[in-house]
This record gives structure tokens, C-alpha cells and sequence, in this order.
């Protein structure tokens, strides 16, 4: 089992930064792929990056050139740098880690931008 614990999440402004940041713990040595997902009211849960233990990344369109994610896999963390916010930015955003078999979420952590 691995467990993720998501913190950095808060109350912004149109055009600010947060930095959002996952710690995992239990069995680490397991983990390839983690990222970040997030959802907003009423829709689904969607992609919003991904970084390979290898450090390869991927982003959804809506977010290249504004978030960066990085991982240590030292201290088995992921973050997730968010610049350049906008309104529709708004929603939780949860931590994802995949193992072999298995994939693992975080509780998850509100994001809101106000315009």
C-alpha cells in the first residue's frame, strides 16, 4: 500500500502561484508513475500531470507553460509549481501515484482562484 498526503492548497488570486506538494509513504519502492488530477464541481476527474521516476513528463494542454511538476525520489515527493493562475484553475486537486498493479490517490487539495 502507499498513502499520499497532499498540501499547498488554498485561496489565490487571477495570476498568482501556488506551489501544491505530495508526500508518499508505505511502499515507496513500488511507485513508477506519479502526478497530479484535478476535479472540479460537477465534472470529471482529469490529467493534469505526470512524472515518470525516470523524471519524464507529460501536461494537459490547458496547463503547459503554467505548471511545472518535479519529483525527489529520495524523499518520495511530487510538487506541482502552478503560475499564472486563472478562475478556471479551480478545483480540488488530488495526488496520484501507480505502481505495477495498483494506483493510489491522496485526499486531495482545494485550489481556488478568484477573478
Amino acid at each position: 500500500q502507499v498513502q499520499l498526503v497532499e498540501s499547498g492548497g488554498g485561496l489565490v488570486q487571477a495570476g498568482g502561484s501556488l506551489r501544491l506538494s505530495c508526500a508518499a509513504s508505505g511502499r515507496t519502492s513500488s511507485i513508477t508513475v506519479m502526478g497530479w488530477y484535478r476535479q472540479a464541481p460537477g465534472k470529471q476527474r482529469d490529467l493534469v500531470a505526470t512524472i515518470s521516476s525516470g523524471g519524464d513528463t507529460n501536461y494537459a494542454d490547458s496547463v503547459k507553460g503554467r505548471f511545472t511538476i518535479s519529483r525527489d525520489n529520495l524523499k518520495n515527493t511530487v510538487s506541482l509549481q502552478t503560475n499564472s493562475l486563472k478562475p478556471e484553475d479551480t478545483a480540488v486537486y488530488y495526488c496520484h501515484a501507480r505502481t505495477y498493479y495498483y494506483a493510489f490517490w491522496g485526499q486531495g487539495t482545494q485550489v481556488t482562484v478568484s477573478s
